[in-house]
């Protein structure tokens, strides 16, 4: 099923991130979202895990990569060209894969490991303190103290 969303870009202003997310969430190919499996779950209030189970991969044959507020993770597994395996059932995939996910805004990769053929990747979000809340601190005035904003017509 394709959906238009056509009709929303025409009404928005300034939502062309969220526009181009919502997009590309209709395009997905149903295939491309089974292999490999991952999780996300959250290890704190503000970190994040991406565990994906990469069977058969080295840390030689994947890569990620941050760009911007995308996160890429990619496996390729070079072909050996030896004849003395004879599989019965070859049931361990080991083709070519390329996962993208789309990072929020101060999300940052702070790590990543491979362990159990399970790749960990860890994130966290790290607001900046100009955009973090700060109180205010509300203080009484005496009439002393008070301006007084004069009519600027009188």
């Amino acid at each position: 099923m394709r959906t238009d969303l056509s009709p929303l870009f025409r009404a928005t202003v300034g939502f062309d991130r969220m526009m181009n997310l919502l997009d590309s969430a209709a395009r997905v190919d149903d295939g491309a979202l089974s292999y490999p499996p991952y999780n996300i779950e959250k290890t704190g209030e503000d970190s994040y895990r991406i565990t994906m189970a990469v069977a058969g991969f080295g840390e030689e044959d994947l890569e990620i990569t941050v760009k911007e507020n995308s996160l890429v993770i990619s496996g390729r597994k070079e072909k050996t060209e030896n004849g003395s395996k004879t599989f019965l059932h070859h049931g361990i995939a080991q083709r070519a894969f390329e996962r993208r996910f789309d990072l929020a805004d101060y999300i940052k990769v702070t790590g990543a490991g491979l362990e159990n053929g399970l790749l960990n990747v860890e994130l966290v979000r790290e607001i900046p303190e100009a955009k973090k809340p700060r109180s205010i601190k509300i203080e009484t005035l005496n009439a002393d103290q008070a301006k007084v904003i004069e009519n600027a017509a009188a």
